[in-house]
């Protein structure tokens, strides 16, 4: 039969990445793609065609379906799509945002004197008014229609938002200026002198630093997240007059005294989660620009292609290896499901999988990209923070989870493939060992961070000599040489890319500070461990059913606030309930982390999932619970390593012993549960209800790490296996018969580094 061919648009240098939308002065997201099919439609069918012509369609095509994606994964983004500012806006906006990013590099090799508070003032100085400019308000006094809305967005920041820019740039330098305004002001040192003690000015300017902040939250992720802001600031100031036998009543706090902590304190706006967003999550932001416009991502997805292009499940073991890599320049789970998906989902359809299906294994394989090393979620750099370890120590507890979840993924892709029968197919590429010969140079800069931080060097001058290296060896590639202009592109793409973050950061310390001063987080833990010691006052029962409670409780908050905000709120009010019951701290904070990130393929909200739906067509709900399948691994690890002791060997901790056996155990609970999960045994044949049954009861008991539960857990996996032997022979064992269709990636690259004419 004749092969079907599927083909990927030319590499013509352009940056694949949709989570960096903004098109640089000229260009609006909204139009581009206009502007594209215009230009595609002005060439017709005419045989005449010049080799130019051909050339210029194809790069207007490749640029359209870049567009495309990049649309596609900015509607599931948790934060919302921004306007593209163009002319003096764009040119202003460039401006600021490079110089922000250089004083971030500044900053890692010449800190300022006066300490990180006074940096983290400039850095919020430079980031929260340009937020207004980059954000519309999304309000509207009038209906208006969605054309109508786009071209408002179009014409760029409105008077209001330039008053809201100009008053940031006020409040946040206030505490800086040398300036004395009666009582108030006078510069850094006597601001900080105030503490505890501050001028009504003082309050007015932290009042408005406070609105502006809750602002520039909803402009970038909605309603929910200032409301919970808005919730403890109401519990900070009423608590007092809460009844006093209640376990979360308090003393009460005036307004000054909030507006003390939010503005004048290590715990507010400038806390930790500022702190990590201005040194650490924007320097890997800047970096993984420099990477994307390099050329990484195309490279990645080509070779994931090409490794697996003639296995009977390349199509499924694409997807999950493209997920993995292009995590190295994506922060977000639903931009890689979206750029993954673009690519390897008409060869999964080619192959077989039914949208659903596909859609499920995009969207775990895309939020898997957070859950790994060596560039984890931005919460990984605040767990680094709070316990006060290297962001080295952070990739090793994350390792052996990382495995176990992608363990758990290639599992239910070869499952699928037997149980469904998922058509072979051979993909079209160039040799692996080529493309690595020719392009395996991006992978350098990634080792390069591991190996600076195994030196002893900070996260910071890692990931900046990372960046530095990626940018000399995009010189390898003419295509994807970083000349002036484009570096220029890839620290406003960088800095941009943080400002989201940067508000929310800013705006969790009201949380914190709420937490700490009003003691919150004691009473919220008492509660949460007082629930379960209802049920029973077995303390092995008791850590169980907590961490049962506050997995529940943290995917619920995950539904509600980003990622970020997630883990702070559950780190204050659920950490401390963990580390009550004797949880190791790490174990704690990767614990809280897992369930923040796996807010993304959670229902009923799932963005990635959702995302993988609008890629593949597939329908919403069974998506979702395709994609909580795939996923398992990842929410009952985390469970694991909290419950018992020897599961802190699943995150590198105690000794190689503990650590082998975890992990083998582990191993063994994941592959049991996904057979259980997918009802087919490989190289044997499908399980029954009754095998399905006693294998998910065995995987769950595995995956208590003490001796008898995996003693019982081992059985009851035997006792599964051999039930489907058996029904294997009763049934007689039938193969479907393989069909290849070959699928070709589109033109293979030169590897000389240049394009086909």
């Amino acid at each position: 039969m004749d092969a079907e061919v599927v083909s990927l648009p030319p590499d013509d240098g352009s940056v694949a990445g949709p989570e960096w939308a903004d098109d640089g002065p000229g260009e609006t997201h909204h139009h581009s793609r206009a502007a594209h099919r215009t230009a595609g439609e002005h060439h017709t069918a005419d045989e005449h065609h010049t080799a130019g012509e051909h050339e210029t369609r194809d790069k207007s095509e490749s640029q359209e379906q870049t567009q495309d994606a990049r649309e596609l994964a900015a509607r599931f983004e948790e934060e919302k799509p921004g306007r593209v500012l163009a002319g003096p806006v764009g040119v202003l906006f460039t401006g600021i945002t490079v110089a922000v990013g250089l004083l971030t590099l500044w900053q890692v090799f010449f800190p300022l004197a006066q300490g990180s508070k006074y940096y983290l003032i400039f850095f919020l100085a430079g980031v929260l008014p340009i937020v207004f400019l980059a954000y519309p308000s999304g309000v509207r006094l009038r209906r208006v229609k969605a054309d109508a809305a786009d071209a408002d967005d179009r014409r760029g920041p409105t008077p209001v938002d330039w008053l809201l820019a100009l008053a940031a740039l006020v409040v946040c330098l206030y505490p800086v200026l040398p300036v004395t305004i009666g009582a108030g002001g006078g510069g850094y040192d006597a601001f900080l002198d105030r503490q505890g003690l501050l001028d009504p000015l003082d309050v007015a300017f932290g009042t408005g630093l406070l609105l502006l902040l809750l602002e520039a939250c909803r402009r970038t992720t909605g309603w929910i997240l200032p409301a919970v802001c808005v919730l403890f600031l109401g519990y900070g100031y009423y608590g007092g007059l809460l009844p006093q036998s209640w376990p979360v009543a308090h003393a009460g706090l005036d307004f000054g005294q909030l507006v003390d902590a939010f503005y004048n304190s290590d715990s507010g706006f400038y806390g930790t989660p500022l702190d990590v967003a201005a040194s650490y999550i924007v320097l890997f932001t800047i970096y993984g620009a420099v990477l994307n416009l390099s050329g990484a991502g195309r490279f990645f997805v080509e070779l994931s292609a090409a490794a697996f292009r003639r296995s009977r499940t390349a199509a499924g073991r694409t997807a999950v290896a493209s997920g993995f890599l292009l995590g190295t320049v994506s922060g977000s789970g639903a931009a890689t499901t979206v750029s993954i998906g673009a690519v390897t989902w008409p060869i999964l359809r080619r192959a077989g999988y039914p949208a659903e299906r596909a859609g499920g294994m995009l969207a775990a394989a895309g939020v898997g990209a957070i859950l790994s090393p060596p560039t984890l979620g931005a919460a990984a750099f605040i767990i680094a923070e709070y316990l006060g370890v290297s962001y080295l120590q952070v990739l090793g507890w994350a390792t052996v989870p990382t495995i176990l979840y992608y363990l758990g993924i290639l599992l239910s892709v070869e499952i699928d493939a037997r149980r469904s029968g998922v058509r072979p197919v051979v993909i079209d590429t160039g040799s692996a060992w080529r493309l690595l010969a020719r392009f395996g140079y991006h992978f350098l800069s990634l080792f390069v961070i591991i190996v600076v931080l195994a030196l002893g060097a900070s996260a910071m001058r890692a990931v900046v000599i990372a960046t530095v290296l990626a940018a000399v060896l995009s010189f390898l590639d003419r295509r994807h040489r970083l000349t002036p202009a484009r570096l220029v592109e890839a620290l406003r793409d960088g800095v941009r890319g943080v400002l989201a973050v940067s508000a929310v950061c800013a705006a969790a310390g009201i949380i914190t500070a709420t937490t700490t001063k009003t003691g919150l987080g004691p009473q919220a833990a008492a509660l949460l461990i007082d629930g379960a010691q209802a049920v029973s006052s077995e303390p092995a029962v008791v850590l169980a059913l907590t961490a049962v409670l506050a997995a529940v409780a943290l995917s619920l908050l995950g539904l509600a606030v980003p990622v970020t905000a997630s883990f702070v709120i559950g780190w204050v009010i659920i950490g401390p309930a963990l580390l009550n019951l004797g949880v190791e701290a790490p174990a704690a904070a990767m614990f809280v982390f897992y369930f923040a990130v796996l807010s993304e393929v959670s229902p009923p909200t799932a963005l990635a999932a959702v995302a993988a739906a609008a890629v593949t067509g597939g329908r919403l709900v069974p998506t979702m619970w395709q994609t909580l399948r795939y996923a398992l691994p990842a929410y009952l690890i985390p469970l694991a390593f909290v419950i018992t002791p020897t599961g802190l060997g699943l995150l590198g901790i105690g000794g190689a012993g503990r650590i082998v056996t975890a992990g083998l155990v582990s191993a063994l609970g994941v592959a049991v549960l996904a057979v259980a999960a997918g009802g087919w045994l490989p190289g044997v044949g499908p399980a029954g209800v009754p095998e399905r049954i006693v294998g998910a009861i065995a995987g769950l008991v595995l995956l208590w790490l003490e001796p008898l539960p995996m003693a019982i857990g081992a059985a009851l996996a035997a006792l599964a296996v051999a039930g489907v032997y058996v029904r294997r022979g009763a049934a007689g064992h039938a193969g479907r018969p393989a069909v290849e269709e070959s699928v070709d990636l589109g033109e293979e690259r030169e590897w000389d580094g240049s394009t086909r004419g």
